[in-house]
């Protein structure tokens, strides 16, 4: 084999190794966001201008909340705010305008405490779908129907739901040895609400 057909075969090898290289390193790339985002990378997806452009805005993303100084809740924080959150949500049969409200206001209180910039809300969700992304969107959901004049009494109370999926991912788990008797706090405010948004009777 001449000189020259030896060069061509190594440039062509490569140009083979760096394809496969680049392939295989931006599925690796692709997957990692898919799994670390979940719905967030589709809904990425659809309002970018490409697969690149959507990736790359994940990418930043994670760099800013790299930056962010986050730090968990204490047992005494989280178990006051799931009170709260009890408390407002046995009110959403007198007043569910209100009590969506207070939902939004606790989910705000929760994410300042935890370091989370509350300034702006697309970049509240931007910032919560890192650590979140498999819930946030029920909080562009529950902003959504929040921000909507025509909103029913159903609306807010599927608006309130979304909140209180969000408000748990935030809040976590609470210990049971606290000065709240945070499972039957849960139990109470959720029964205080059914499905159809209106208030269920023990026998």
């Amino acid at each position: 084999m001449s000189t020259a057909a030896i060069v061509i075969l190594v440039v062509v090898l490569l140009a083979v190794l760096f394809a496969a290289g680049w392939f295989f390193g931006g599925y690796a790339r692709s997957r990692r966001l898919r799994n670390r985002f979940g719905p967030e990378y589709d809904r990425s997806l659809e309002s970018a201008e490409s697969r690149k452009a959507a990736e790359r805005e994940l990418t930043a993303r994670e760099k800013r909340y790299a930056q962010l100084e986050l730090r968990p809740l204490s047992v005494a924080a989280r178990a006051r705010y799931t009170e709260q959150w009890a408390r407002l949500q046995e009110q959403f049969v007198d007043n569910p305008t209100s009590s969506v409200a207070d939902a939004d206001k606790l989910v705000h209180a929760v994410m300042r405490d935890r370091g989370y910039p509350t300034d702006d809300f697309e970049q509240q969700a931007a910032d919560l779908s890192v650590e979140h992304g498999e819930v946030v969107g029920h909080y562009r959901d529950a902003h959504h129907i929040r921000g909507r004049e025509d909103a029913g009494t159903e609306d807010l109370r599927n608006a309130l739901m979304h909140y209180r999926t969000m408000f748990r991912a935030l809040v976590g788990p609470v210990e049971t040895d606290t000065p709240v008797d945070v499972p039957a706090a849960r139990q109470n405010a959720d029964q205080a609400v059914d499905h159809d948004g209106t208030r269920r009777v023990k026998s």
